[in-house]
């Protein structure tokens, strides 16, 4: 699309320059051609008029003060034959000649005795057409077609003022001719001119519109918001001309565009993670409510119905009572713990509870811990097997770590069963250590594996309210190891489950 649009522009401004050059260029010939056609011939003709004017008011200024005769004056005639190329005759009253540049001065002498008396047949042989152009009582001027010359004369003559008759005439027949001769090396020039410009009009249109198409390129790209393409000059300087600045104008509008939009993107990315977040949070706070309201509901049903037997007094046993009284703390003490963890977990999930981030020996973390829950382990004829493993030193949260290990330790303990046995691993790979706590029992159901780490799952609800369990102890490990963006699983074998998680090395 933007090469097609670059060859649409270049076809445009380019052949707009050629043709509007070829048009302008035969115009100015044309134009010349028709000022030369019908001018120069008018012009031609007035400038000679100024001529023989001008010769002839001489012959008279110098008949008038005497100097007709002298050999300067000659001089002076002499000039002006050659300059402007006329021809002239003096006769006196008595058709003397006096003074004549024309070689055949009888000739000459003819023809001014034909325009002074007017006799045509006296010159009929020589003497044509004539057209007055401006008649006076000193002078008349007319153009006259010589027969003999076949060529057409501007003359003037008349009587001076000493009475001397005179005739200056120039020749009016090389002006047409020159006038095609002009027209024909104008057309020729014109033609040359057209060829030299039209080279030269081809390379400045195309150092003109190589940068509007770079400039059009880098406009249809910034149109696909594509802003990596910028506007070079070919002088390499900046503001040379009307186009750099351009240019200029254009990379930094380029670049504010760029920025705007990343500011924009950024921004609409944050208010999407915003509303996502809100819209988590409120779904969060939901099902919280609804978990615990349906968690507390069991318990505080048996507080109530325990509590209102005492009240009125439904046994008088003190064995019974006791049971009552028991009961009664049981639940209580399992609504403490499941308040306890479910403000754990949501600290958690809200961020609010961030891992502090320390190197320690998990190898003694662990041992430490097993040695702790040695009580609740010999309570359920388990057996721990461990290896002596070296001190291996991790980054991670001390204390949510030992966490994460206590829901893995103690619900290996609630569901063990078969040989009663509790294995835990270190395995190091690359730059972390995964730590590992199998129990041998049944499998978790291959319906429930992808649930179990979702608050308040329960594979088993009998089992799980046997011992006193919240369904909340993964969801607490999957927030905690989220939190320090570790991974976490778990495995299924046929003699039993392998919870698991890794903690960096480095």
């Amino acid at each position: 699309m933007a090469n097609e649009n670059e060859r649409k522009v270049r076809l445009s401004l380019r052949t707009e320059l050629n043709i509007l050059f070829l048009l302008v260029m035969t115009g100015m010939i044309v134009f010349l051609i028709i000022i030369n056609q019908v001018f120069l011939e008018r012009v031609y003709l007035s400038h000679q008029l100024g001529v023989v004017k001008k010769a002839y008011n001489s012959i008279n200024e110098a008949s008038s003060d005497g100097s007709f005769a002298t050999e300067e004056y000659d001089i002076e005639l002499q000039s002006i034959y050659d300059t402007y190329g006329i021809e002239l005759v003096v006769l006196d009253a008595d058709s003397q000649m006096l003074k004549s540049s024309s070689s055949d001065a009888d000739y000459m002498a003819r023809i001014l005795w034909d325009n002074l008396i007017g006799d045509s047949i006296m010159a009929s042989d020589v003497v044509g057409q004539k057209r007055i152009i401006e008649k006076t009582e000193f002078y008349t001027i007319q153009i006259e077609t010589d027969k003999r010359l076949n060529t057409e004369y501007l003359e003037i003559w008349g009587v001076i003022d000493t009475g001397y008759i005179v005739m200056v005439r120039s020749a009016l027949a090389g002006i047409r001719e020159s006038v095609g001769i002009s027209n024909r090396f104008m057309l020729y020039v014109g033609l040359i001119a057209i060829v030299i410009g039209s080279i030269s009009i081809l390379y400045l249109s195309n150092r003109i519109t190589k940068p509007i198409l770079q400039l059009t390129r880098i406009s249809d790209e910034m149109k696909n918001l594509n802003f990596e393409a910028k506007y070079q000059s070919k002088s390499g300087k900046k503001n040379t001309n009307e186009i750099d600045i351009l240019g200029d104008n254009i990379n930094e509008l380029s670049e504010t565009l760029e920025a705007t939009i990343k500011e924009l993107k950024t921004a609409n990315n944050e208010l999407k993670q915003d509303i996502a977040h809100k819209e988590e949070i409120d779904e969060m706070r939901r099902e919280f409510l609804s978990n615990v309201s349906h968690e507390l509901k069991t318990p505080i049903a048996l507080i109530q119905g325990y509590a209102e037997g005492l009240d009125e007094g439904i046994t008088d046993d003190p064995e019974s009572m006791a049971f009552y009284c028991e009961v009664i703390r049981d639940e209580a003490s399992k609504m403490d713990v499941l308040v306890k963890k479910l403000l754990t977990l949501n600290q958690l999930e809200f961020g609010n509870d961030v891992a502090q981030m320390e190197r320690f020996d998990i190898t003694e973390t662990i041992k430490n811990y097993v040695k702790s829950a040695d009580i609740l382990t010999k309570q359920k004829n388990a057996t721990v097997q461990m290896s002596d493993y070296p001190p291996i030193y991790v980054w991670a949260d001390e204390f949510k770590t030992e966490e994460v290990l206590m829901n893995y330790y103690s619900n290996a303990l609630n569901h063990i069963s078969g040989d009663c046995i509790i294995e835990i691993k270190l395995t190091q790979k690359d730059d972390k250590v995964r730590i590992s706590v199998f129990n041998t029992g049944e499998p978790i159901p291959a319906d429930s594996i992808d649930h179990i780490w979702e608050k308040f799952y329960k594979v088993d609800k009998a089992r799980t309210r046997e011992y006193g369990g919240s369904g909340v102890g993964l969801s607490i490990v999957k927030a905690i190891m989220e939190s320090m963006h570790q991974e976490y699983g778990v495995n299924n074998y046929n003699n039993g489950v392998e919870f698991w998680f890794e903690l960096e090395t480095r």
